[in-house]
């Protein structure tokens, strides 16, 4: 029979450092977790030119914020952390604004949402610059979610752009 050991790696094993993946990672889950409830919103209501086109990649925008904030949340957790996610925890804490009421024409959601996207990405690249110090695998992980921010805002901003 193998005996399995604890983890010994200094990020699971050093509170400093879980803390300061937490305080890193902790506002890009809570962007995460808004931008994929109001692409959801934005995605209900987009209305005019290139309406199917627009709608489905909003979709898409959804499911990668939802995985990539699973993934950032999941990090902080494997390193013996709670993630507050809560959607009043959301409400109070993200830093994505807001979007216009009911239908909308699509430039206008584009606009308001790439405005979302880019307060997410905002948290995200303070946790790349920051995690540098603390911890690198968390790091790799925040690198990961700015690189899929950054082409769903190009893919996004696209149907703007002239």
């Amino acid at each position: 029979m193998t005996t399995i050991k604890p983890a010994t790696t200094s990020a699971v094993t050093n509170p400093d450092v879980a803390a300061g993946v937490a305080q890193f990672l902790g506002p890009v889950v809570v962007d995460l977790q808004a931008l994929a409830i109001n692409g959801k919103q934005a995605h209900w209501h987009v209305r005019g030119a290139n309406f199917v086109g627009v709608h489905e990649l909003l979709d898409t925008i959804v499911t990668n914020a939802q995985g990539f904030a699973d993934l950032a949340a999941e990090r902080i957790i494997a390193l013996g952390l709670p993630v507050d996610a809560r959607l009043a925890t959301v409400a109070a804490q993200t830093t994505t604004g807001t979007l216009s009421e009911g239908f909308q024409q699509s430039p206008v959601i584009i606009r308001e949402f790439i405005a979302q996207m880019d307060a997410a990405i905002a948290a995200t690249n303070t946790a790349v610059a920051e995690l540098d110090d603390i911890d690198l695998v968390s790091q790799d992980i925040a690198i990961a979610i700015a690189q899929g921010l950054d082409k769903d805002r190009w893919f996004l901003f696209s149907h703007i752009s002239e």
